[in-house]
Protein backbone atom coordinates (compact mmCIF):
# COMPACT_ATOMS: atom_id res chain seq x y z
CA UNK A 1 0.00 0.00 0.00
CA UNK A 2 3.26 2.27 -0.17
CA UNK A 3 3.71 1.60 -4.05
CA UNK A 4 1.75 4.53 -4.86
CA UNK A 5 3.62 6.95 -2.60
CA UNK A 6 6.92 5.93 -3.61
CA UNK A 7 5.69 5.98 -7.69
CA UNK A 8 4.94 9.52 -7.13
CA UNK A 9 8.58 10.27 -5.63
CA UNK A 10 10.25 8.52 -8.31
CA UNK A 11 7.80 10.13 -11.01
CA UNK A 12 9.17 13.64 -9.22
CA UNK A 13 12.88 12.64 -10.12
CA UNK A 14 13.78 11.28 -6.70
CA UNK A 15 16.23 8.02 -6.40
CA UNK A 16 14.38 6.00 -3.70
CA UNK A 17 16.16 3.46 -1.25
CA UNK A 18 13.87 1.53 1.03
CA UNK A 19 14.97 -0.30 4.33
CA UNK A 20 12.29 -2.92 5.36
CA UNK A 21 12.55 -5.69 7.28
CA UNK A 22 13.70 -9.11 5.52
CA UNK A 23 10.03 -10.78 5.48
CA UNK A 24 9.31 -8.01 3.72
CA UNK A 25 11.96 -6.93 1.43
CA UNK A 26 10.85 -9.26 -1.69
CA UNK A 27 8.11 -6.71 -2.05
CA UNK A 28 9.75 -3.67 -2.61
CA UNK A 29 12.08 -5.46 -4.92
CA UNK A 30 9.19 -6.41 -6.59
CA UNK A 31 8.19 -2.56 -7.51
CA UNK A 32 9.62 -0.86 -10.39
CA UNK A 33 10.43 2.75 -8.36
CA UNK A 34 12.61 1.11 -5.94
CA UNK A 35 16.04 1.42 -7.25
CA UNK A 36 17.17 -0.16 -3.69
CA UNK A 37 16.13 -2.25 -0.89
CA UNK A 38 18.56 -2.23 2.38
CA UNK A 39 17.41 -5.21 4.27
CA UNK A 40 17.07 -3.90 8.18
CA UNK A 41 18.73 -6.45 10.40
CA UNK A 42 16.21 -5.97 13.32
CA UNK A 43 14.62 -8.42 15.19
CA UNK A 44 10.65 -7.57 15.81
CA UNK A 45 10.24 -5.86 19.26
CA UNK A 46 12.47 -3.58 21.30
CA UNK A 47 14.80 -0.61 20.21
CA UNK A 48 18.07 -2.35 19.47
CA UNK A 49 19.76 0.86 19.86
CA UNK A 50 23.15 -0.42 19.19
CA UNK A 51 21.99 -1.88 15.78
CA UNK A 52 20.47 0.64 14.51
CA UNK A 53 23.23 3.83 15.46
CA UNK A 54 25.38 0.79 13.49
CA UNK A 55 23.26 1.59 10.76
CA UNK A 56 22.95 4.93 10.53
CA UNK A 57 26.71 5.41 10.47
CA UNK A 58 26.99 3.53 7.19
CA UNK A 59 24.14 5.58 5.39
CA UNK A 60 25.46 8.49 6.79
CA UNK A 61 25.51 11.14 4.26
CA UNK A 62 23.78 8.95 1.82
CA UNK A 63 20.50 10.43 1.49
CA UNK A 64 18.90 14.25 1.53
CA UNK A 65 15.16 13.00 3.11
CA UNK A 66 13.83 10.22 4.85
CA UNK A 67 9.71 9.32 4.34
CA UNK A 68 8.90 7.10 7.65
CA UNK A 69 6.02 5.54 6.86
CA UNK A 70 5.64 3.64 10.19
CA UNK A 71 4.39 5.64 13.19
CA UNK A 72 6.65 4.43 15.92
CA UNK A 73 8.71 6.23 17.90
CA UNK A 74 11.74 3.37 16.78
CA UNK A 75 11.46 3.92 12.98
CA UNK A 76 12.21 7.69 13.52
CA UNK A 77 15.33 6.78 15.48
CA UNK A 78 17.34 5.48 12.12
CA UNK A 79 16.89 8.48 9.69
CA UNK A 80 17.70 11.25 12.69
CA UNK A 81 20.86 9.15 14.11
CA UNK A 82 22.11 9.22 10.13
CA UNK A 83 21.48 12.99 9.98
CA UNK A 84 19.65 13.04 7.17
CA UNK A 85 18.01 16.36 6.67
CA UNK A 86 14.62 16.36 5.55
CA UNK A 87 12.81 13.40 7.70
CA UNK A 88 8.98 13.57 7.14
CA UNK A 89 6.05 11.21 9.21
CA UNK A 90 3.28 11.54 10.86
CA UNK A 91 3.13 12.79 14.76
CA UNK A 92 2.46 8.88 15.37
CA UNK A 93 4.53 8.05 18.98
CA UNK A 94 5.23 11.75 20.10
CA UNK A 95 8.14 12.03 17.88
CA UNK A 96 9.44 15.37 18.65
CA UNK A 97 12.79 16.37 17.29
CA UNK A 98 13.07 13.25 15.30
CA UNK A 99 11.08 14.55 12.38
CA UNK A 100 11.73 17.73 10.62
CA UNK A 101 7.56 17.26 9.17
CA UNK A 102 4.71 16.42 11.20
CA UNK A 103 1.62 15.37 9.61
CA UNK A 104 -0.96 15.20 12.32
CA UNK A 105 -2.16 11.81 12.94
CA UNK A 106 -6.09 11.52 11.98
CA UNK A 107 -9.08 10.74 14.09
CA UNK A 108 -9.00 7.12 14.44
CA UNK A 109 -12.86 7.75 13.70
CA UNK A 110 -12.31 8.95 10.23
CA UNK A 111 -8.94 7.35 8.97
CA UNK A 112 -8.96 7.69 5.48
CA UNK A 113 -7.56 4.54 3.07
CA UNK A 114 -3.98 3.24 3.83
CA UNK A 115 -3.43 4.42 0.05
CA UNK A 116 -4.10 7.92 1.01
CA UNK A 117 -2.90 7.48 4.81
CA UNK A 118 0.69 6.92 3.18
CA UNK A 119 0.36 8.61 -0.14
CA UNK A 120 -0.06 12.27 2.13
CA UNK A 121 3.55 12.19 3.09
CA UNK A 122 4.36 12.84 -0.61
CA UNK A 123 3.45 16.13 0.35
CA UNK A 124 1.36 16.43 -3.33
CA UNK A 125 -1.72 15.62 -4.80
CA UNK A 126 -1.84 11.41 -5.70
CA UNK A 127 -2.22 10.89 -8.89
CA UNK A 128 -5.96 9.39 -9.72
CA UNK A 129 -4.24 5.72 -10.41
CA UNK A 130 -3.70 4.53 -7.02
CA UNK A 131 -3.65 1.27 -7.65
CA UNK A 132 -0.36 -0.14 -6.32
CA UNK A 133 1.39 -1.75 -8.79
CA UNK A 134 4.04 -4.84 -8.94
CA UNK A 135 5.98 -6.76 -11.63
CA UNK A 136 7.54 -10.56 -11.90
CA UNK A 137 9.98 -11.30 -14.22
CA UNK A 138 8.64 -14.39 -16.58
CA UNK A 139 11.79 -16.34 -15.71
CA UNK A 140 10.98 -15.62 -11.80
CA UNK A 141 7.47 -16.88 -12.65
CA UNK A 142 8.39 -20.00 -15.13
CA UNK A 143 11.10 -21.20 -12.13
CA UNK A 144 8.57 -21.05 -9.19
CA UNK A 145 6.36 -22.42 -11.55
CA UNK A 146 8.22 -25.80 -12.77
CA UNK A 147 9.47 -26.58 -9.20
CA UNK A 148 5.98 -27.40 -8.37
CA UNK A 149 4.79 -29.10 -11.88
CA UNK A 150 2.55 -26.29 -12.56
CA UNK A 151 1.41 -24.45 -15.82
CA UNK A 152 0.71 -20.89 -16.14
CA UNK A 153 -3.28 -20.26 -15.49
CA UNK A 154 -4.20 -23.85 -14.70
CA UNK A 155 -4.10 -23.11 -10.88
CA UNK A 156 -5.61 -21.57 -8.20
CA UNK A 157 -4.02 -19.69 -4.74
CA UNK A 158 -5.80 -20.10 -1.90
CA UNK A 159 -4.93 -18.05 1.20
CA UNK A 160 -6.30 -19.07 4.24
CA UNK A 161 -4.46 -17.81 6.67
CA UNK A 162 -4.60 -13.62 8.56
CA UNK A 163 -2.00 -12.51 10.45
CA UNK A 164 -3.88 -10.76 12.80
CA UNK A 165 -6.22 -13.54 14.37
CA UNK A 166 -9.51 -15.51 13.56
CA UNK A 167 -11.72 -12.83 13.54
CA UNK A 168 -10.51 -12.21 9.82
CA UNK A 169 -10.40 -15.90 8.47
CA UNK A 170 -12.68 -17.89 6.13
CA UNK A 171 -13.82 -21.14 8.66
CA UNK A 172 -10.61 -23.96 6.63
CA UNK A 173 -13.81 -26.37 5.79
CA UNK A 174 -15.67 -23.60 3.43
CA UNK A 175 -11.74 -23.13 2.02
CA UNK A 176 -11.67 -26.93 1.46
CA UNK A 177 -14.96 -27.07 0.24
CA UNK A 178 -14.04 -24.27 -2.85
CA UNK A 179 -11.16 -25.78 -3.42
CA UNK A 180 -12.75 -29.29 -4.31
CA UNK A 181 -15.15 -27.44 -6.32
CA UNK A 182 -12.65 -25.95 -8.44
CA UNK A 183 -11.04 -29.20 -9.00
CA UNK A 184 -14.12 -31.09 -9.72
CA UNK A 185 -15.62 -28.35 -12.30
CA UNK A 186 -12.94 -26.43 -13.51
CA UNK A 187 -9.81 -29.30 -13.44
CA UNK A 188 -7.68 -26.97 -11.91
CA UNK A 189 -4.54 -27.62 -9.14
CA UNK A 190 -5.15 -25.69 -6.14
CA UNK A 191 -2.39 -23.70 -4.45
CA UNK A 192 -2.40 -22.86 -0.18
CA UNK A 193 0.00 -20.08 0.38
CA UNK A 194 1.27 -19.01 3.70
CA UNK A 195 3.45 -18.64 6.06
CA UNK A 196 4.36 -21.44 8.67
CA UNK A 197 1.86 -19.95 11.26
CA UNK A 198 -0.65 -21.16 8.71
CA UNK A 199 0.90 -24.62 8.40
CA UNK A 200 -1.92 -26.53 10.43
CA UNK A 201 -4.99 -25.35 9.09
CA UNK A 202 -3.42 -25.58 5.16
CA UNK A 203 -2.26 -29.07 6.10
CA UNK A 204 -6.29 -29.16 7.15
CA UNK A 205 -7.61 -28.26 3.97
CA UNK A 206 -5.26 -30.28 1.84
CA UNK A 207 -5.86 -33.60 3.74
CA UNK A 208 -9.56 -32.96 2.83
CA UNK A 209 -9.07 -31.88 -0.63
CA UNK A 210 -6.55 -35.00 -1.34
CA UNK A 211 -8.58 -37.39 -0.27
CA UNK A 212 -11.36 -36.43 -2.16
CA UNK A 213 -9.19 -35.52 -5.30
CA UNK A 214 -5.74 -37.34 -4.68
CA UNK A 215 -2.46 -35.25 -5.71
CA UNK A 216 -4.62 -31.85 -6.59
CA UNK A 217 -4.06 -29.89 -3.48
CA UNK A 218 -0.28 -28.54 -3.21
CA UNK A 219 0.32 -27.05 0.37
CA UNK A 220 3.26 -24.72 0.67
CA UNK A 221 2.17 -22.69 3.65
CA UNK A 222 5.64 -21.92 4.83
CA UNK A 223 7.58 -23.94 2.75
CA UNK A 224 8.32 -20.92 -0.27
CA UNK A 225 10.29 -17.57 -0.02
CA UNK A 226 8.40 -14.77 -0.12
CA UNK A 227 9.76 -14.42 -4.02
CA UNK A 228 8.54 -17.67 -5.10
CA UNK A 229 4.57 -16.79 -3.73
CA UNK A 230 4.34 -13.79 -5.30
CA UNK A 231 5.67 -15.24 -8.73
CA UNK A 232 2.92 -17.73 -7.99
CA UNK A 233 0.10 -15.67 -7.23
CA UNK A 234 1.15 -13.99 -10.57
CA UNK A 235 0.78 -17.32 -12.60
CA UNK A 236 -2.70 -18.51 -11.08
CA UNK A 237 -5.63 -17.65 -12.68
CA UNK A 238 -7.38 -16.30 -10.41
CA UNK A 239 -6.65 -16.59 -6.37
CA UNK A 240 -8.93 -15.98 -3.06
CA UNK A 241 -7.90 -14.73 0.33
CA UNK A 242 -9.08 -13.19 3.64
CA UNK A 243 -7.91 -9.73 3.79
CA UNK A 244 -3.91 -10.71 4.51
CA UNK A 245 -0.75 -9.13 3.01
CA UNK A 246 -0.49 -11.82 -0.44
CA UNK A 247 -4.08 -9.83 -0.61
CA UNK A 248 -2.40 -6.87 -1.38
CA UNK A 249 0.12 -8.31 -3.84
CA UNK A 250 -2.47 -10.01 -6.12
CA UNK A 251 -4.05 -6.70 -6.35
CA UNK A 252 -0.82 -5.50 -7.32
CA UNK A 253 -0.15 -7.88 -9.87
CA UNK A 254 -3.34 -7.58 -11.80
CA UNK A 255 -4.70 -11.03 -10.89
CA UNK A 256 -8.04 -12.15 -10.59
CA UNK A 257 -9.04 -11.99 -7.36
CA UNK A 258 -11.78 -12.34 -4.47
CA UNK A 259 -11.15 -10.70 -0.61
CA UNK A 260 -13.13 -12.28 1.73
CA UNK A 261 -13.65 -9.82 5.25
CA UNK A 262 -14.63 -10.27 8.20
CA UNK A 263 -13.82 -8.60 11.37
CA UNK A 264 -11.92 -5.56 9.17
CA UNK A 265 -12.82 -3.50 6.62
CA UNK A 266 -12.76 -2.89 2.94
CA UNK A 267 -13.39 0.51 3.23
CA UNK A 268 -9.82 0.93 5.08
CA UNK A 269 -7.71 -1.86 3.44
CA UNK A 270 -9.18 -2.39 -0.10
CA UNK A 271 -7.44 -4.74 -2.55
CA UNK A 272 -6.70 -1.67 -5.43
CA UNK A 273 -7.62 -3.40 -8.41
CA UNK A 274 -10.32 -3.50 -11.41
CA UNK A 275 -10.06 -7.55 -11.07
CA UNK A 276 -10.81 -7.79 -7.17
CA UNK A 277 -14.53 -8.73 -6.02
CA UNK A 278 -14.76 -8.10 -2.21
CA UNK A 279 -17.36 -10.06 -0.04
CA UNK A 280 -18.02 -8.03 2.79
CA UNK A 281 -21.78 -9.38 4.21
CA UNK A 282 -21.51 -5.91 6.63
CA UNK A 283 -22.57 -4.55 2.76
CA UNK A 284 -24.87 -7.35 1.85
CA UNK A 285 -28.26 -5.62 1.87
CA UNK A 286 -29.89 -9.24 1.21
CA UNK A 287 -27.88 -10.54 4.42
CA UNK A 288 -30.20 -10.83 7.77
CA UNK A 289 -30.34 -9.38 10.02
CA UNK A 290 -27.71 -6.98 9.43
CA UNK A 291 -24.44 -7.21 10.73
CA UNK A 292 -24.34 -3.99 13.22
CA UNK A 293 -21.14 -5.41 14.78
CA UNK A 294 -19.10 -4.85 11.84
CA UNK A 295 -16.29 -3.74 11.55
CA UNK A 296 -14.97 -4.85 15.04
CA UNK A 297 -11.39 -4.58 13.74
CA UNK A 298 -11.16 -7.67 16.73
CA UNK A 299 -8.65 -10.64 17.05
CA UNK A 300 -11.58 -13.01 17.85
CA UNK A 301 -15.28 -12.25 17.44
CA UNK A 302 -16.30 -10.46 20.80
CA UNK A 303 -20.00 -12.07 20.62
CA UNK A 304 -18.49 -15.44 19.47
CA UNK A 305 -20.77 -16.32 16.48
CA UNK A 306 -18.06 -14.71 13.64
CA UNK A 307 -21.08 -14.22 11.22
CA UNK A 308 -19.29 -12.31 9.05
CA UNK A 309 -17.40 -14.76 8.23
CA UNK A 310 -18.82 -18.05 8.68
CA UNK A 311 -21.84 -17.49 6.89
CA UNK A 312 -19.68 -16.31 3.16
CA UNK A 313 -20.98 -19.43 1.46
CA UNK A 314 -18.85 -21.38 -1.60
CA UNK A 315 -20.81 -20.07 -3.76
CA UNK A 316 -21.20 -16.57 -3.31
CA UNK A 317 -16.96 -16.96 -3.75
CA UNK A 318 -17.73 -19.16 -6.94
CA UNK A 319 -20.10 -17.15 -8.42
CA UNK A 320 -17.86 -13.75 -7.88
CA UNK A 321 -14.92 -15.77 -9.19
CA UNK A 322 -16.68 -16.24 -12.35
CA UNK A 323 -17.73 -12.90 -13.31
Amino acid sequence: MTEPLLRVLHTRGERLTVGALPWVAPVYRAMAAVAEVIELPFAHGGLQWSARRALAQQVRGRFQRAIVCPNSLKSALLPFWAGIPERVGYHGEARYGLLTQRLPNPDKHARPPMVAWYGALAGSAMPRDAQPRMQVAEQACQKAMAAQSLQAKRYVVLVPGAEYGPAKRWPAAQFAALAQQWVAQHQLAVILLGSGKDADVCAQIASQVNAAHPGTCHDLAGRTSLEDAIALVFGARAMVSNDSGLMHVAAALGVPQVAIFGSSSPLHTPPLSPLARVIWLKNDANYQPPLDCAPCFARQCPLGHTRCLRDVTVEMVMARVDT
